[in-house]
């Protein structure tokens, strides 16, 4: 029987999580969560659309409980251009990041998402990664527009933006048409909501997506691992 998988991925740690994770609870859905231990805790400002818009990362008091039910992933230690780094640097910004968040949330990290996304991967990076540190699957932003199973779980690209709402409609239908696997894939930034009051689109999309009958709502390593 074929498997129809949707799950979404979310990165930085900022305190608009917490509101994130309220609205993905209310309609049964799962994310991953890629977290930089070396930041948490810090505050700062971003300016998108010409808005100041809070970047505040959690506190590492509250990782464990805020993230439960979800999956923590790695995004390395401190938020670098990897591909400007040194061998030994990229090793240990990744498997030091995913140690760090193994013993705060008590299981072990497999996952990652590269900082910076599209332009910070590359065969090297990838490669560092595959045989120096214990991550799993890593992601980037690239987007893929698909549903298909991808043969190379290191730089996995996601189906879709969480903020191309149009888009992500006429791909969930196309998601539920399908009649072999398929992986519906969404990645964002929970701050990004701020910058135009988002919120209710994103709620109201969960709500269309959320209790279909045969679809299963993962975490990115139960979709890719079972």
């Amino acid at each position: 029987m074929a498997r129809k998988i949707i799950t979404f991925s979310y990165d930085d740690a900022v305190k608009q999580d917490r509101r994130l994770i309220e609205i993905l609870n209310r309609y049964g859905l799962k994310a991953t969560f890629n977290l930089n231990s070396g930041l948490l805790g810090t505050q700062n400002t971003l300016v998108r659309e010409g808005k100041g818009i809070a970047h505040d990362k959690i506190e590492l008091s509250e990782l464990k409980e805020l993230y439960r039910g979800h999956e923590v992933a790695a995004h390395t230690l401190t938020h670098p251009h990897l591909t400007k780094l040194d061998d030994g640097e990229v090793i240990r910004q990744v498997e030091c990041d995913r140690l760090a968040l193994s013993e705060i949330v008590g299981y072990e990290v497999v996952g990652m998402a590269y900082p910076g996304g599209g332009f910070q991967n590359s065969d090297r990076v990838e490669r560092l990664i595959r045989e120096h540190t214990g991550i799993r699957y890593a992601r980037t932003i690239s987007l893929s527009y698909s549903f298909d199973k991808q043969d190379n779980l290191f730089r996995y690209k996601p189906t879709a933006f969480h903020l191309d709402f149009a888009d992500n409609y006429r791909l969930f239908d196309e998601f539920m048409a399908r009649e072999d696997d398929a992986i519906f894939y969404i990645w964002g930034h929970s701050y990004e909501f701020d910058i135009n009051d988002t919120w209710a689109d994103f709620e109201k999309f969960c709500a269309h997506i959320a209790n279909r009958e045969g679809v299963e709502y993962l975490t990115n390593k139960e979709a890719f691992f079972g």
